[in-house]
């Protein structure tokens, strides 16, 4: 019983995490609506609550770098900034900008949108559950 309350309250958090990065990530695409060059970055929202769960869909570890003397630090090679084990992406153009940038507001908005919203959720079926067990403890 106890490992399966576990998985349930790590299943939440690990979704409520992500929704957080995600926000995070798509407040900072906002943000720079007017900086120029910038590139609008997303994550696959499924992909990264999948390798941070350990259900599959995690990526490949990166190959370690071969050393020739033994005083050589072990290390990888650089890798593009991640959430959860999954690489965040640049979001497709949908339309081009004489200075580079491509953010577009109204996608942006939309996907903050559908992201707070979808938190909330998250924690209003968390807090459900929690009161569900608790009415079944008290009788």
């Amino acid at each position: 019983m106890a490992n399966s309350l576990d998985d349930l309250f790590r299943f939440h958090q690990q979704a409520l995490s992500l929704r957080s990065e995600r926000q995070q990530v798509l407040a900072s695409n906002i943000a720079n609506a007017d900086t120029p060059n910038y590139k609008a970055r997303d994550f696959d929202f499924s992909a990264a609550l999948r390798a941070a769960v350990g259900t599959g869909g995690s990526p490949a570890s990166a190959v370690p770098l071969a050393v020739s003397a033994p005083g050589h630090m072990n290390g990888s090679p650089p890798m593009e900034r991640t959430v959860s084990g999954v690489e965040l992406k640049y979001r497709t153009v949908q339309q081009g900008s004489v200075d580079g940038n491509t953010v577009d507001m109204d996608t942006e908005r939309a996907a903050f949108a559908d992201n707070a919203i979808r938190y909330e959720f998250n924690l209003t079926r968390l807090n459900q559950q929690i009161k569900g067990m608790l009415a079944a403890i008290q009788g």
